[in-house]
């Protein structure tokens, strides 16, 4: 499907700037912008072209808003018609979605989120989903963000860069749930390794988010004649499979990585191209698709799903064509279908015919509410 992505924020900006420096060219990237009231954040942008960022609010002085989500909600309520504006360079009509990446737990972006979701919703047909990325604990609790040498001495000296982060992301989830057709949170906590601070970390998770978003809405997306699924996935699938009530979703990823299949020719030699379809063991393609489908349902999604149960599921198995067993991806259905307790499992496949990985994306929709975002919410309870 296509897909307009608007990254809000730093955070947001320096994903839309990654998805574009990984996918330049690809056609599922129908569009993408970068907005901020931060002029030092967009400039450290390497992708994105001059056009397609874009600093607003100059009551903001240029700088960032330190976390102040009320001043952030009055400017983005004057701002969002300016912002679609903004985005008319980039075709927006001929997006199937738009896609909206932020942190829930900063100023601008978390700010200016729920308000260009609105507006949209009103100017195209076309649902509008948050990626939503979760502070971590340590940006809020004054211990977690001091030195190892922690005491009230080291927590004064060395403070939370955001001491409000955990509440600005419990309105803005609120806020995106009422106005985005679903949102599809990404625990940094839980993708932080021991020990990793999160400026260490912020290529790493950034690439996981961009590596997520664009396996889910680029699948079976190509100009490939040979690259056409047998079972297409399209806009509406992702629309069934999430719902449009602001629900939770969670996107699993996994791949593996495979040889090229061997293909003969008929004059013995491979010489001449090959007049026979290329062959895999079809043991091989069984255990690939089944380990992907298995890590990416119960390996490390971008938020946990408690219990592994969910109302709705996608599942969407790719790679190089001959390695697409049909009979392994409708066993790994039924084996979703069990795992989620859910009948309602959509599917599709994303042949590559040039690639050398299998890989399997899973979304889970109508899900309990996982502990983090749970966390996050009682902030302001």
């Amino acid at each position: 499907m296509r897909v307009h992505v608007v990254g809000l924020g730093g955070a947001g900006g320096r994903i839309a700037d990654r998805l574009a420096a990984d996918h330049e060219g690809d056609r599922f990237l129908q569009g993408v912008n970068a907005f901020d009231t931060d002029a030092a954040a967009l400039d450290a942008l390497d992708v994105l072209d001059e056009s397609q960022r874009y600093r607003f609010g100059d009551a903001a002085g240029g700088d960032g808003l330190d976390g102040d989500l009320h001043a952030a909600r009055r400017l983005g309520d004057a701002h969002a018609s300016e912002l679609t504006r903004v985005m008319d360079d980039e075709s927006p009509s001929f997006a199937e979605a738009f896609v909206l990446v932020v942190g829930v737990g900063g100023g601008a972006g978390a700010g200016v989120a729920p308000a260009l979701a609105t507006e949209l919703s009103r100017l195209y047909e076309a649902p509008v989903y948050a990626v939503a990325l979760l502070p971590a604990r340590a940006e809020s609790s004054p211990g977690e963000a001091a030195p190892a040498r922690a005491g009230a001495a080291a927590a004064d000296e060395h403070p939370p860069e955001r001491p409000l982060a955990e509440k600005n992301a419990a309105r803005t989830l609120d806020a995106l749930s009422e106005r985005c057709a679903a949102v599809f949170p990404f625990d940094t906590d839980d993708w932080l390794r021991p020990g990793e601070s999160l400026a260490d970390a912020r290529d790493r998770l950034n690439g996981a988010v961009a590596e997520r978003t664009a396996a889910l809405f680029g699948a079976g997306e190509t100009d490939d004649a040979e690259s056409t699924p047998q079972q297409v996935l399209d806009a509406s699938d992702v629309a069934r499979a999430v719902g449009d009530d602001g629900e939770i979703a969670a996107i699993g990823h996994a791949t593996q990585t495979v040889e090229a299949p061997s293909s003969t020719s008929r004059f013995g030699l491979g010489l001449f191209g090959s007049n026979e379809p290329a062959e895999v063991d079809t043991g091989a393609a069984v255990s690939a698709i089944e380990t992907v489908i298995r890590k990416a349902t119960r390996g490390k999604s971008t938020v946990d799903v408690p219990g592994g149960r969910a109302d709705r599921a996608l599942l969407v198995v790719g790679g190089p064509p001959a390695w697409l067993n049909r009979k392994a991806v409708a066993d790994g259905r039924r084996w979703l279908a069990e795992e989620t307790g859910s009948d309602a499992i959509l599917s599709g496949d994303a042949p590559v015919p040039d690639g050398d990985t299998v890989f399997a994306v899973v979304v889970r929709s109508g899900i309990d509410e996982p502990e983090r975002v749970r966390e996050i919410r009682d902030s302001i309870r």
